[in-house]
């Protein structure tokens, strides 16, 4: 493409439509440039080819000079959103160039500027992105010594940043960030040729398109001004220099892309460590708590359970509250009697959600509005929106606990901007913005006046039809109007020897004659210039109202961060009350205690609808390590995730799946479970297996709760049982000492119980039947006294005979402590004795009665289930 805008620049023939595009082209070489020219967005060049493919769109030729073709195709200017969406959707960037003057008034060819750029992280318009998650974009100022990253969605207004305890921690810190917020794209000072680690992870492990080579915009004085326009002094002095200048960075690309002011973005939020509860990629992964790890989807989450907002502002809220769990108590208590009373009030709950069901994206809706995208429609949604804020008000301030209260307090009701938009906007205004038809009749005398010249002045045409009838005797004279001849006055053929002398023909028809007069010409022009004013004065008051939402889009950012909140609450409430949750009670202790817990997602896929649940009991004393034994599908993985996700849960300030529950916070949570290859990293199962755990004994504190679901599995018997017992040593010795739950099937850890304090054996318990296994799902107390290994495999499907054979070598074993060479073979075909069929079967029907009568285990043998089996071994022999 560049080599192709050098050549045109040198051409001497170059068309000026040609050279104003090569002009404009030369600026944006990044991006797909959509160049207005009459009612289409055309494309041209590798621009039209690309979008050619990706949009299915007919690819031609233009002439642009020295008899050169350029490739173009080309979008209506109408649908213009829809395949910017696609573009974007599909990782490119796109530029929209429009026509900036009026052509009517243009002396040559019509100016044209790019008056916006669209990236997957610069998105404003709600149509093309999800209603209920942000859509984030992320600057990173990379040095090897502190990294630094922002995160913005413009939609929304809303910027976020992290500061870490210190420099060693930073690298971390910005990896985890950039899994957890997901950007859609990410800003870079350095090329991405400059390879490091960082690059090559966001690459790797993100969607995100990386948009490197900026490092122009990571200047330090320009970051501070911007910063200072859109937060203030007192919230940029307390930046961080490398996170001032992500920030500048982060506001200096949406500045370049929006091409305005990014004075919108005014809601800076500043965490440190000790707010939330963190949460490693790893673990936001295995807990699924936004999205599955099979398919990425939201069935099936944390989120899915939870999700019962009725608006998009809550239902992204929500994903923030998950997303960052709140560390210290007095928050989360504060969240819990919200959402008790709402719990406990259940007119009050209704009466909310159907009023917040009634509320469209007033948080993205004003965001247009500052940005200059919104059209009349959108106001219109908005002012919809605000009628509900009164009652909504009302309702809340019947409330008794400190958090409602100070939503309350907090609740602008915004009568006024809704007063404004509502007796200004028509009920349902069209979606051009610049060919009238939005402002409300009686809204203004001048457009009123205008409107009625403009619509054919109905009265001046009957006043005319009745003075030309009376002056010329022609009683079945009318005056006409129509958009092909303008203004006429028609006459019947038997009549038209009536007509005077200064009446001119202007159209024969069958039946009539039509006329024009000079009255007419004039009224004609004044229509028709009526009609341009009109669509003028429409647009100029639409302008206003416009801007005077971008005036006041603090205050509607900030009502709709506290609906936001209430539409969050109100959720948990509803869950709560429909699945049977109880109030946790959180506290700052080390105990996590809970009576009869649930996994909140596998309950709801539970044949029947019954969950078996389970009792816990975690400190950092006695108990502070839960060694987990049993078979595989027994449970221990749910089981574990479960307790994980229980504390989550509390920690957001949301009921909980239990009997009863007390929960100590936790500073983090970690876990180290399942087994995968990473070959983008090249990483093996096993090397992926101890990075994790290296960083959980590294990261880890007595504050925090560690998931530990078979380690060692990736490598040798005696190397895996090794390391898992070195493992549980540490993690439960003093020097750590967190609180734990260790799943292994390495039965000979179990001897630590007694030798390393605070360690406990559990296991899930399941019951043998002749060959068969039973999971009772239910966690106990000791240790498991088989694997059920080859019970799971029959279980599975695994071919009888390679199940028998199993039997046989586990026999060997266990009497020998080995496999004797001979016998680890399957027999021969040659060695197997052939018989007839008949006493083929009833060899094989006396082994199999033996088999289910060896494996039969007559102490817990009930009366009952010994009928039943007397009753189907005499039946196998009878049917013989």
């Amino acid at each position: 493409m560049a080599e192709i805008i050098t050549e045109l620049s040198k051409l001497g023939n170059t068309t000026p439509m040609m050279q104003q595009y090569v002009d404009i082209k030369r600026e944006h070489m990044d991006y797909i440039l959509m160049y207005r020219l009459g009612d289409f967005y055309e494309m041209f060049f590798e621009d039209a080819v690309k979008a050619s493919r990706e949009l299915e769109l007919t690819l031609t030729a233009r002439d642009c000079g020295d008899d050169r073709r350029a490739a173009m195709c080309g979008v209506p200017f109408h649908k213009v959103d829809v395949y910017v969406a696609r573009l974007v959707e599909k990782g490119y960037r796109v530029a929209i160039c429009e026509q900036t003057e009026d052509p009517s008034a243009a002396k040559g060819l019509v100016r044209r500027e790019v008056i916006r750029a669209i990236t997957p992280g610069t998105i404003t318009d709600g149509s093309m992105l999800a209603d209920n998650r942000n859509n984030y974009l992320a600057a990173m100022y990379y040095t090897e010594e502190y990294p630094a990253v922002a995160f913005a969605d413009v939609s929304t207004g809303q910027v976020y940043v992290t500061i870490p305890g210190d420099a060693q921690d930073a690298l971390r810190l910005a990896q985890s960030e950039i899994g957890n917020y997901a950007p859609k794209e990410v800003v870079l000072n350095l090329n991405s040729a400059e390879s490091n680690d960082v690059v090559q992870w966001i690459v790797f492990r993100s969607d995100a398109l990386v948009t490197d080579n900026m490092g122009h915009l990571y200047d330090e004085n320009k970051a501070y001004e911007l910063a200072v326009k859109c937060f203030g002094e007192e919230k940029t002095k307390a930046l961080p220099k490398q996170h001032l200048l992500a920030i500048g960075a982060l506001l200096g690309y949406i500045q370049l892309t929006q091409k305005t002011e990014p004075t919108f973005l005014r809601d800076l939020h500043i965490y440190t460590g000790e707010q939330h509860l963190e949460l490693d990629q790893s673990t936001f992964r295995n807990l699924e708590l936004l999205e599955t790890m099979r398919d990425r989807e939201k069935k099936g989450t944390l989120l899915w359970v939870l999700d019962h907002t009725c608006t998009a502002m809550g239902a992204r809220e929500l994903r923030n509250w998950i997303r960052q769990p709140l560390r210290k108590v007095a928050p989360i208590v504060s969240r819990q009697k919200a959402v008790e009373e709402l719990f406990g009030n259940f007119m009050l709950r209704e009466s909310l959600r159907e009023l917040l069901s009634t509320m469209l994206d007033i948080e993205r809706l004003v965001a247009k509005a500052a940005f200059g995208s919104a059209n009349a429609r959108d106001l219109r949604s908005l002012a919809d929106s605000l009628k509900v804020l009164p009652q909504i008000k009302q309702l809340v301030g019947d409330t008794k606990c400190n958090h409602l209260q100070l939503i309350w307090l907090s609740l602008d009701p915004l009568q006024d901007i809704c007063k404004a938009l509502d007796e200004a906007l028509v009920e349902n205004p069209p979606l051009t913005i610049r060919e009238g038809g939005m402002i409300k009749g009686g809204y203004s005398q001048e457009i009123d006046r205008y409107r009625e010249i403009a619509a054919g002045g109905k009265e001046w045409m009957h006043d005319i039809e009745e003075r030309e009838a009376a002056a010329t005797g022609i009683r079945n004279l009318r005056v006409g109007y129509n958009k092909v001849f303008g203004f006429f006055i028609e006459v019947s053929k038997g009549q038209s020897h009536l007509v005077p002398a200064h009446y001119v023909r202007r159209q024969t028809l069958t039946n009539c004659e039509r006329y024009i007069t000079e009255e007419l010409k004039e009224m004609e022009n004044t229509v028709l210039s009526a009609s341009d004013k009109l669509c003028a004065l429409e647009y100029e008051m639409f302008c206003q109202l416009r801007d005077m939402v971008d005036a006041h889009s603090a205050r509607v950012q900030k009502t709709a961060a506290v609906i936001a909140g209430l539409d969050v609450l109100t959720s948990l409430a509803d869950v709560a009350a429909k699945n049977n949750y109880v109030c946790p009670e959180v506290d700052d202790s080390d105990i996590i205690d809970i009576r009869d817990g649930r996994h909140p997602v596998v309950e709801k896929f539970t044949t029947g609808g019954y969950f078996v649940p389970n009792d816990t009991k975690l400190d950092t004393k006695s108990n502070r390590l839960m060694l987990i034994t049993g078979p595989n599908m027994a449970g221990k993985s749910t089981y574990m995730r479960q307790v994980a996700l229980i504390v989550l849960m509390a920690q957001i300030g949301s009921f909980v799946p239990a009997a009863e529950a007390r929960v100590g916070v936790v500073d983090r949570i970690f876990t180290r479970v399942g087994a995968s290859d990473d070959l983008a990293s090249g990483q093996s199962t096993f090397m992926l297996e101890m990075t994790e755990v290296a960083s959980i004994l590294q990261r880890a504190t007595k504050q925090s709760l560690i998931i530990y679901d078979e380690v060692g599995r990736g490598t040798s018997t005696y190397d895996g049982m090794s390391i898992a017992r070195a493992v549980v040593e540490y993690t439960a010795s003093p020097k750590l000492g967190a609180r734990t739950m260790f799943a292994t099937h390495y039965h000979e850890l179990t001897e630590l119980e007694g030798i390393c304090e605070g360690v406990i054996n559990y296991h899930i318990v399941a019951k043998k039947r002749n060959d068969d296994i039973i999971f009772l799902r239910k966690i106990a107390r000791g240790a498991t006294d088989d694997s059920y290994g080859i019970e799971v495999a029959k279980l599975a499907g695994v071919p009888a005979e390679v199940v028998k054979r199993a039997r046989e070598v586990l026999k060997d074993i266990e009497s020998e402590g080995s496999v004797a060479p001979a016998k680890r073979l399957m027999p021969k075909a040659e060695d197997v004795p052939v018989m007839d069929m008949f006493t083929a079967l009833r060899q094989s029907e006396a082994d199999e009665i033996a088999d289910i009568l060896r494996h039969t285990d007559l102490d817990t043998l009930t009366p009952i289930e010994a009928m039943n089996l007397l009753f189907s071994l005499k039946k196998k022999l009878s049917t013989n």
